[in-house]
């Protein structure tokens, strides 16, 4: 739909996922704030990677939810495994993915939350249709990506993506626009909900 797809980060990359500096740079807190969890909901970190966001949601959604932290690569899910392990999280659930699906449970998911991830999506129609199908009624999915719009974002061009573009791709799965939250330094977070 007219834009170059960026490729996947491997697990090499889990040193730059858990940087310190990623706390200043990508505000989690304010992204988790965004989400305004209630507690006991279902929510899939899709492209979960080493688990940066899905041990921070862990708690916000607490025993009576459940973190599904969905990714295609079998390092980044160990790394997930030993985490929660070592943190006692027993509301984290490891999910294998692939590149077409991210094999949720159908209308079983209250939120679905992307960062820095559908811009590497190999198949996004694919993906996001399941994603679609995972929603229960009302559900969301919240992108978390770097702000095209913005030429002082200093990042390549292809892990941009801009509203305008989530719009229309997501019109074409049937997901509709809700809201964009612009309170990050360098990326929005983009929210849709799964048509009633």
């Amino acid at each position: 739909m007219g834009r170059e797809i960026a490729q996947v980060m491997g697990p090499s990359g889990i040193a730059w996922l858990d940087r310190p500096e990623r706390e200043d740079e990508e505000r989690p807190g304010a992204v988790i704030d965004a989400l305004e969890l209630q507690g006991g909901e279902i929510v899939a970190d899709l492209g979960a990677g080493s688990g940066f966001f899905t041990f921070r949601i862990a708690p916000k959604v607490g025993k009576t939810g459940k973190v599904l932290a969905v990714d295609i690569q079998d390092d980044m899910l160990e790394a997930i495994r030993q985490r929660a392990a070592a943190l006692r999280a027993t509301n984290v659930e490891e999910v294998k993915g692939s590149e077409t699906d991210p094999n949720l449970p159908v209308n079983g998911t209250d939120t679905v939350l992307m960062v820095d991830v559908y811009h590497e999506l190999s198949y996004p129609f694919e993906v996001m249709t399941k994603v679609r199908e995972a929603l229960k009624p009302g559900g969301r999915v919240v992108f978390v990506e770097y702000r095209k719009e913005d030429p002082r974002v200093s990042i390549k061009e292809v892990h941009k993506m801009s509203v305008e573009q989530l719009q229309k791709e997501m019109s074409a799965v049937g997901l509709v626009y809700f809201r964009t939250v612009e309170t990050l330094p360098l990326q929005h977070i983009v929210v849709f909900k799964k048509r009633d």
